[in-house]
């Protein structure tokens, strides 16, 4: 062990943390002369971290942290920057949306012309009768929604299928309405929407299980190096923002295989907690696999069933209806009851953690009684049930999520990047939408997420919206729900590894945990609220060792 004198010193140190270290386990690397927020309330604040072995072995000031090397310790001076534990995207979708990077046409200008002539270049490039697929178009940005009439012109030789952003609804041309043998009087399938214009003709805008029709149609020609590739290229745009561990929120086993891939070729830049699809669930059940089987890098999460639709899109299924939308409309219901109990129950009693998306109260307040049966019939210690997203809440709603520990999962950067479309929700709605205030005045413990593609993986645009609640537009919505920045942070670290049921080797800067951080340009405690979207990422660190370096 370490000698006497050495052990008597670290004994009194009153703020210095350390584990039980080794002769053998000299720190590897000593970044010293930071300003290191650590999210651990027994020590927050801190000047240096050693790391041993890709984790923290000590916290502390610069003299008591730099005692500890050795010469062959690598020592890195962090000029006085800002430091935090790595930022938990505890909701996304980074393999699928990194293969769609990949293989798809980017739709996300403000210019419906510009899309267009993107849409038309690629279909030059594609034989007759393929599809054009387009990605990341957002309907919120342009002057005025995409319709079938632009597509037509644009491609009108090739079926063209445009997906929103937010995953939830497409927008396509005549040539793919006609091979999906859909007109003007075909009726809208359970869970889905066909829209039509005044004159009751279609406009092109596929909603939820209207859209599925058509994404039925274009072929599945994605291999598993595209899965590989597409989870590098994904985690690389992640780190670049600060993001060192995300959830992918609908994972199929081919995108827990592109994660292991990329893992294996050492170009997976950050963690991934794989939350899989219910349609995968027998798969995983039939190999014996359940929540919490992998590793530090790659690790199975619970089970994802959809109770309703979106809220940038317009189809989450509220109480009340949508302003400005004809028909008294009031969103989608996506699954019954009945079929949101009978896969819960199941995945439930064979160890699944339970994560069901839920934007609107209606559907919040369906998956709540099914969570309040399946552990009243069969109840776990710790279920840790999540509701992904939990867009629009009440007391009520949030007094039951209390009563079993619910996790909402959030995506609050919403109130900046979606402001465009708020409006459908109306002011007083939005003091209810996104209750990040109420969530942790109740005692629950919020995550932090972007839904990418639905918004960008980005944590200072997640603080900006919650310190604010100010879009980018300069419209504030819902000032009632805004939190400070210390609780912000803990949403986007510790609580996402608590979501994960992580929190004890990850989430914070303290000994025994994950060496997962990052550098910042600029102390966001000491930056304008309304300007935490400008401070820039310097460096990314998983694991001890860097991810991303400006």
């Amino acid at each position: 062990m370490w000698p006497v004198s050495r052990r008597k010193f670290l004994h009194g140190l009153g703020a210095f943390a350390a584990l039980p270290l080794f002769r053998s386990e000299e720190p590897d690397l000593i970044l010293y002369n930071g300003d290191i927020w650590t999210v651990d309330e027994s020590q927050p604040r801190a000047q240096a971290v050693a790391i041993i072995g890709g984790k923290f072995a000590a916290v502390g000031s610069n003299d008591e942290v730099l005692h500890l090397a050795s010469a062959r310790t690598r020592k890195i001076d962090l000029g006085l920057k800002s430091v935090l534990p790595g930022f938990n995207d505890a909701h996304s979708h980074p393999c699928d949306s990194g293969v769609e990077h990949l293989r798809k046409v980017a739709c996300d200008s403000n210019s419906i012309e510009k899309i267009q002539m993107a849409l038309h270049e690629r279909a030059q490039k594609t034989p007759p009768g393929q599809w054009v697929l387009g990605f990341l178009y957002d309907d919120g940005k342009t002057p005025r929604p995409l319709n079938m009439h632009d597509l037509d012109a644009a491609v009108p030789d090739h079926p063209v299928i445009v997906q929103h952003r937010g995953g939830h609804v497409a927008f396509v041309n005549f040539m793919a309405l006609k091979l999906a043998n859909v007109d003007d009087q075909t009726p809208d399938p359970t869970g889905g929407r066909f829209e039509h214009d005044s004159s009751g003709h279609l406009t092109g805008y596929v909603g939820d299980a209207a859209a599925k029709i058509f994404f039925a149609l274009v072929p599945q020609t994605n291999t598993r190096e595209d899965y590989r590739a597409g989870s590098a290229f994904i985690s690389k745009l992640f780190a670049s923002k600060g993001v060192t561990s995300a959830c992918d929120a609908d994972a199929d086993p081919e995108y827990v295989q592109g994660y292991q891939d990329a893992r294996d070729s050492g170009e997976l830049r950050m963690r991934v907690y794989c939350i899989v699809s219910a349609h995968s669930l027998e798969r995983f059940m039939a190999a014996g696999v359940h929540t919490g089987f992998g590793d530090d890098w790659v690790r199975i999460g619970g089970v994802k069933q959809y109770a309703d639709g979106s809220i940038s899109e317009r189809t989450a299924w509220l109480s009340q209806p949508y302003i400005g939308i004809p028909g008294n409309y009031t969103g989608l219901q996506l699954t019954t009851r009945e079929k949101l109990y009978e896969v819960g129950s199941k995945a439930h009693a064979a160890g699944w953690q339970l994560a069901t998306h839920a934007n609107g109260d209606l559907a919040i307040d369906r998956i709540l009684s099914v969570y309040e049966q399946i552990q009243k019939e069969n109840p776990r210690k710790d279920p840790r049930f999540r509701i992904e997203h939990c867009t629009l809440l009440n007391d009520s709603l949030i007094q039951r999520m209390k009563a079993l520990n619910v996790i909402p999962a959030p995506f609050s950067c919403y109130v900046y990047f979606h402001g465009d479309v708020m409006h459908f929700y109306g002011e007083e709605r939005t003091k209810n939408m996104f209750p990040m205030r109420s969530f942790l005045d109740a005692g629950l413990r919020p995550t932090d997420s972007s839904d990418y593609t639905a918004s960008p993986s980005d944590p200072m645009m997640w603080l900006q919206s919650q310190l604010t609640r100010t879009d980018f537009k300069g419209h504030s919505w819902g000032l009632n729900q805004r939190i400070g920045i210390e609780e912000a942070i803990r949403c986007g670290t510790v609580n996402g590894a608590y979501a994960s049921f992580e929190e004890d080797i990850k989430g914070s800067i303290r000994p025994g945990q994950l060496a997962d951080l990052v550098v910042l340009q600029k102390n966001p405690f000491k930056t304008e609220p309304s300007e935490l979207l400008k401070v820039q990422v310097e460096r990314t660190m998983v694991g001890g060792k860097w991810t991303y370096e400006s």
